[in-house]
């Protein structure tokens, strides 16, 4: 089966995601967040969904909560916007890959500048 069609029903989740969440959602604890990726299966039945959230762990918590009590009216509204006979059911996960990535960067900058002399 091809996968051509779930990841192009994925992106458009993830543009509708991002318009949804930074506009019509009006919870106080819903930070600065970013869609960073969604995986929808191939019956198209189930999208995980992949946030970044600006700030600390307390944060983080409490946008997962705020978007979980949310999902319900997320899912109504991409039904509206994204013509599909069934719309997926929606899992939000923190993405960790940009804060792992960071400390890769900066493990490498410190390596770096350890291995070169200094001009002093």
């Amino acid at each position: 089966m091809s996968k051509i069609r779930p990841s192009r029903v994925g992106e458009q989740i993830k543009k509708e995601l991002g318009q949804i969440i930074g506009q019509e959602l009006k919870d106080p604890r819903i930070g600065f967040v970013t869609v960073t990726g969604v995986d929808v299966t191939g019956d198209l039945q189930q999208a995980a969904i992949y946030i970044s959230v600006l700030g600390d762990n307390d944060s983080k918590e409490n946008t997962l909560t705020a978007l979980e009590k949310a999902k319900g009216f997320i899912r109504s509204e991409i039904g509206k916007r994204i013509r599909l006979r069934h719309t997926p059911e929606l899992s939000f996960k923190v993405d960790e890959s940009i804060q792992y990535g960071n400390r890769i960067e900066k493990l490498l900058k410190e390596v770096k500048t350890d291995g070169q002399p200094q001009d002093e």
